[in-house]
């Protein structure tokens, strides 16, 4: 008798799911996922363990926000790939947003990011900043943070595609993050947009 009204529960309970919330769910859903991609890129392996990345979840007016902000620097500087992404993230349910600390490097001295110390690297970094102050994305970076924030992207994406959310990888969700100022102390930054519909709205774009 138990396991009868077990079943019957379980029945209203999808019965309802379908009929009558089926988009407040899906992108509580959604939401959900981004926080556990959050997780992901918060826990992915870091260079000498040293964490400079920095997270934002991003949904509803903020996402539309963030939206208008890509469309605005697209049609700005004559860049149509910036609206067609633009398009996208007004589409979408979340995006997931990661920057690494600009500021930070692992003091290795490595010359990976071609020059022979970080305190070089670190100063170069301040005169690009004041000189090319227009360019979407700011440099020299210390390459180890860099390869941290590469892990940390791919690590998020992968539990989007656990959880079966479409998602990709956006240079240009970033780029409208660091013009909102959103991500503080980052110089580089990359968004993954998420959705959750019949097909994927990320592939089969215009270019």
């Amino acid at each position: 008798m138990l396991w009868k009204i077990s079943i019957h529960s379980a029945r209203k309970a999808s019965y309802k799911y379908e009929s009558a919330y089926p988009i407040f769910m899906t992108l509580k859903a959604v939401e959900m996922v981004a926080e556990l991609m959050a997780l992901s890129a918060r826990t992915a392996p870091k260079g000498r363990g040293q964490d400079s990345i920095v997270i934002k979840v991003v949904s509803g007016k903020e996402l539309q926000e963030l939206s208008r902000e890509l469309r605005r620097l697209g049609e700005a500087r004559g860049i149509k790939f910036f609206l067609r992404d633009a398009g996208n993230l007004e589409k979408s349910d979340a995006c997931l947003l990661l920057g690494s600390k600009a500021a930070d490097s692992v003091g290795l001295d490595c010359g990976g990011c071609g020059y022979a110390t970080c305190k070089e690297m670190l100063e170069a970094q301040k005169q690009f900043r004041e000189n090319v102050s227009e360019k979407p994305f700011h440099g020299p970076n210390c390459v180890i943070k860099m390869a941290d924030l590469g892990i940390a992207l791919g690590s998020a994406a992968k539990t989007a595609s656990l959880h079966n959310v479409d998602n990709r990888v956006m240079f240009t969700a970033g780029v409208a993050a660091l013009s909102l100022n959103w991500l503080e102390g980052c110089q580089v930054a990359y968004g993954l947009p998420l959705k959750a519909s019949g097909k994927s709205i990320y592939f089969d774009r215009p270019i």
